[in-house]
């Protein structure tokens, strides 16, 4: 018995590209469903140590194949598998051989592969490497496949999306695609052409999600793609397991879902059918978060621990008013009332937050300024990248003061927050600066309307889902968090402004859920006529959307 090393290099190593093994549950589901007759060819791109490769061997070999008859029909083995990594590719090789598994592993990029012919099902699991360390000659060859088949990528795209545009592209006609893919196929923005692409291409495309991880030791959610026949496709269906155990039968936790455009965000899929009828219908009344205003990062010093200083390092220095600005000093967690106002600053400032910016005004320095600019050289402050490509590199550039801020980084979810103490903000927070017309009421009233179910509800749909459990939101994501118009909330003003000092208090006391209570009945139930019934299949998607989140925390 030949022994192998399930691990030829550090996980270090195979996390750098991208290599994550797949548990054996998944191979076999993906294998049995992809691989239909003894006579099919089976492509695995990235082929790693064999998984796949195995699995569908196996399968094969249970509906009867035989590796002399596969050799008569095509000429060749019907199993290949493509490997970039050469001790790897060894292994695959070996796994295979001592399996009696007949098998071609080619070693090599995937990128640059010749397969003698197409294949009846290309499965795997292709290698998951985030943009900033996907580069160089394998960004590019991966864009210009991409190209190719009429899909732009940007440059946010992880290996993966290269991979599956690739891999598309060795498959027969009457072909089956089963991959395992990182769920933010259905989120992030720079997947919308693949979404688009592959509703295109296809006849049918179904995903299998699951609510808890399903690979040992890696925070990121997959999910499976299950795709065949010639397109296009309006529609796609939606597989839900709790874990790997579910895989044996998904028949009962099927759905349907029919995006609005076909790079829309995916993540409505999730939705029970009844909660995505009253999401779809009460959204009439609301309008986006980009109605309202203008969302916007907040500033980028470089280096927070210089430039946003607390009163006892202003004393220290000697800084004066000339060489400050107020700001909300960094981190979020003391938005989370209805309102920011001069007394919270003056709270935070006197109890030692970092509630200043260094930010010299004119191009002469005060004595105590060129003192700290001088202090901040010594210590190589100007090295770092945005200090860098700035000038001076002590200037740090100012953003409006916001009407609104806005919390992007969440567990529970996004705040709107009141603005009345007129300070800037940095880019832990962003900022929303309404539109004439909306000021008045934007500040004193949107901040208590967003609390409700449906726009709770929205956050999920529209924000990104983090390791660890977050959820955060880019400012062109936040443009599409659905809040209540001006209209529904001119008709319920008086009744909100009337919860605001309980509203107050219970939010002092982190009880979100009694918010949420008290906000429904005015907002949704009087103000737009939903019935209890229907607030509550609102808060039920939206609380298993969150516990899906947190599942990975």
């Amino acid at each position: 018995m030949v022994e192998l090393s399930p691990y030829p290099d550090g996980s270090h190593e195979r996390k750098a590209r991208g290599a994550f093994f797949t548990p054996a549950e998944i191979c076999d589901f993906v294998t049995a469903w992809a691989v239909r007759s003894p006579s099919d060819r089976v492509l695995e791109p990235s082929c790693g140590e064999a998984a796949f490769l195995i699995s569908a061997g196996e399968r094969l070999r249970a509906l009867g194949a035989r590796p002399e008859t596969a050799e008569q029909l095509h000429g060749f083995n019907q199993l290949h598998g493509v490997e970039l990594h050469e001790p790897s590719a060894l292994n695959a090789a070996v796994a295979t051989a001592v399996r009696q598994i007949p098998a071609t592993v080619h070693c090599g990029d995937f990128f640059d592969a010749d397969m003698p012919e197409s294949f009846d099902a290309v499965v795997g699991n292709p290698p998951y490497v985030r943009y900033q360390d996907f580069t160089g000659d394998a960004r590019a060859k991966g864009q210009r496949c991409a190209l190719a088949l009429g899909v732009p990528l940007s440059g946010l795209a992880s290996s993966w999306a290269p991979f599956l545009l690739h891999a598309t592209t060795f498959l027969a006609a009457s072909g089956r695609l089963g991959l395992v893919l990182p769920a933010e196929l259905l989120s992030v923005n720079y997947a919308a052409p693949i979404r688009s692409f592959l509703m295109r291409r296809f006849g049918s495309v179904r995903l299998v999600l699951f609510e808890e991880r399903v690979f040992p030791g890696v925070s990121e959610e997959v999910v499976l793609l299950l795709a065949e026949g010639q397109g296009p496709t309006d529609r796609f269906t939606v597989h839900q397991a709790r874990d790997l155990d579910d895989l044996r039968d998904l028949a009962s936790l099927t759905s349907h879902w029919k995006p609005r455009a076909t790079g829309d965000k995916w993540v409505a899929a999730l939705l029970p059918a009844e909660a995505a009828e009253t999401y779809s219908t009460a959204a009439d009344a609301f309008e986006r978060l980009q109605d309202w205003g203008t969302t916007s990062l907040g500033m980028v010093t470089g280096n927070n621990g210089y430039f946003a200083l607390d009163a006892t390092s202003v004393a220290a220095t000697g800084l004066g008013e000339p060489d400050l600005l107020r700001i909300s000093p960094p981190g979020s967690r003391h938005l989370r009332g209805l309102t920011f106002d001069l007394s919270a600053w003056r709270g935070l400032a006197d109890s030692g937050a970092r509630a200043w910016l260094f930010r010299p005004r004119g191009e002469n320095p005060s004595g105590a300024s060129a003192r700290y600019i001088a202090r901040g050289r010594a210590a190589g402050v100007h090295h770092a990248y945005k200090c860098r490509v700035r000038r001076p590199w002590w200037r740090v550039p100012t953003v409006e003061a916001p009407h609104l801020f806005l919390t992007y980084m969440n567990h529970d979810t996004p705040r709107l927050v009141a603005n009345t103490a007129g300070v800037l903000h940095l880019n832990s927070v962003h900022g929303v600066v309404l539109a004439a017309g909306r000021r008045r009421v934007g500040q004193g009233l949107l901040p208590i309307a967003s609390l409700n179910s449906l726009t709770m509800l929205g956050a999920e749909l529209v924000g990104r889902s983090y390791g660890g459990g977050m959820l955060k939101l880019e400012p062109k994501e936040a443009d599409l968090l659905p809040v209540p118009s001006i209209a529904l909330v001119g008709d319920v003003a008086g009744d909100l402004r009337a919860l605001r000092p309980r509203l107050s208090s219970v939010l002092r006391g982190g009880q979100l859920h009694a918010a949420l209570d008290l906000v429904d009945k005015a907002l949704l139930i009087k103000g737009l006529g939903l019935r209890s019934k229907d607030v509550d299949v609102l808060r039920a998607a939206r609380e298993a959307l969150f516990n899906r989140r947190a599942a990975r925390s």
